[in-house]
């Protein structure tokens, strides 16, 4: 079998880590890749987002399936021009990719069939938003509507806080277009966790929980990023509370967009807080989450190609999807100025000799330069798992990894796998 892997993060590295076990993989490429992902197969010069040129090349090489990353080019239509094509590509399709590209949409179905979720408001225009916020005066989330590299959640303590919120998503439009509309929603409390599920629009295989930590800094201060790290599984998301999680998320948001007419087959992302008379929604995804698919794939046991056939081929009844009775710990490795301007260009050192049993080194942003030297090239740099089965001695494992790497403006937080005493809501 011949797969493609769209994207050049530390998801992708991971995916194509765990796919280039497979027995059924013959041959693997990515696009466009990174230095990491091209030590594992040959990268294409092809953005995410050229889904004309991404099909070309699928159809002219022979793929046999391609597999989506990231959730821009899931909510163009990549499938969908993919299927028109007769190729074979993993992911939902552009009508059920709505529910992450469109916060809006997914608030509103989430209320339609019932899902648990905070309290919310839309508003489209600023005007009615700032009027709200200013009569309200109490700590809100105020989300753009639209894609913002998981970093369009604001948690506001005041009105003060949420008119700054709205003025940076709907006047200054810091993340373009997807600020026009906004949402705003209730603060939860409780923890935050993560859980993924494979299904093929009807079975439904939840994969093991992970928390992942979005803010820059130690403690859950700063602002918000992409992800600074995740562990798994968690302890919150025991049996009960998985079951909790199939029944009243998974399965009616499943069955609801069944009935929508917008058939999900692949990866349903539910970012959840567990709360003190359940788990409620904070976000659907699309698509495999980064870095949380850093720390859950390598406890997977099976063939994970295996597993996105059966889903196409709508046997995913057929799997038996078991987990290594470990733990994971990934820790993000970002360059200085992440989230807001990333300096990038910085030589990295100490790879090689950080890499050994049980430590994975999944790059994001790096390069190649002229000299063979491996470069920074984006905010998000390194992605360093390790795994045992103890969770502090994985934490162990990954920071003494963590030590012999370096590169200028290094940035990293020390207390990913730690719950941060006294706080347990969007905070952390």
């Amino acid at each position: 079998m011949r797969i493609l892997v769209v994207g050049s993060g530390g998801r992708e590295h991971a995916l194509i880590w765990k796919l280039s076990k497979s027995e059924i993989v013959d041959k693997l490429y990515a696009a466009p890749g990174n230095a990491g992902i091209a030590g594992l197969c040959k990268c294409i010069d092809i953005a995410v987002d050229d889904l004309e040129g991404l099909a070309g090349f699928a159809e002219s090489n022979n793929i046999d399936l391609t597999v989506v990353g990231p959730e821009f080019p899931l909510t163009l239509g990549i499938v969908d021009l993919f299927e028109s094509r007769g190729l074979r590509i993993f992911g939902p399709n552009k009508a059920a990719s709505e529910i992450e590209g469109s916060k809006a949409f997914a608030k509103e179905f989430m209320k339609k069939y019932h899902i648990p979720t905070a309290g919310f408001k839309i508003f489209n225009n600023y005007d009615d938003a700032v009027k709200f916020v200013s009569e309200n005066d109490v700590p809100l989330a105020i989300k753009a509507d639209g894609l913002a590299g998981g970093k369009g959640s604001i948690i506001c303590i005041n009105s003060e806080e949420s008119l700054q919120a709205l003025n940076n998503l709907m006047i200054k439009r810091v993340f373009g277009t997807a600020g026009s509309r906004v949402v705003i929603e209730d603060i939860l409390d409780g923890e935050e966790i993560t859980v993924m599920a494979f299904t093929d629009g009807e079975t439904i295989v939840p994969m093991v929980s992970a928390q992942d930590h979005k803010r820059i800094y130690d403690g859950g201060l700063g602002p918000n990023t992409g992800g600074m790290g995740a562990f798994a599984p968690t302890k919150v998301a025991n049996d009960r509370m998985m079951k909790a999680i199939v029944e009243q998320v998974l399965e009616p948001a499943i069955e609801g967009l069944r009935q929508e007419n917008r058939m999900f087959k692949g990866i349903l992302y539910a970012g959840l807080m567990i709360t003190e008379i359940g788990p409620k929604v904070i976000e659907f995804n699309c698509r495999f989450g980064d870095p949380e698919t850093q720390a859950v794939l390598p406890l997977l046991k099976n063939d994970l190609a295996e597993i996105f056939v059966s889903i196409l081929d709508g046997e995913l009844d057929l799997e038996d999807i078991s987990w290594k009775d470990e733990s994971a710990v990934c820790v993000i490795l970002a360059s200085e100025g992440y989230p807001e301007k990333p300096i990038t260009g910085r030589v990295i050192d100490g790879v090689k000799e950080a890499r050994k049993d049980n430590v994975h080194i999944f790059h994001s942003g790096t390069v190649r330069d002229s000299q063979g030297r491996l470069i920074t090239s984006g905010g998000r740099v390194l992605g360093i798992t390790a795994t045992h089965r103890e969770l502090h001695k994985a934490i162990n494992r990954a920071y003494t990894a963590i030590e012999k790497i370096s590169f200028d403006g290094m940035q990293y937080r020390k207390d990913i796998g730690h719950i941060v005493s006294g706080v347990k809501s969007s905070f952390f």
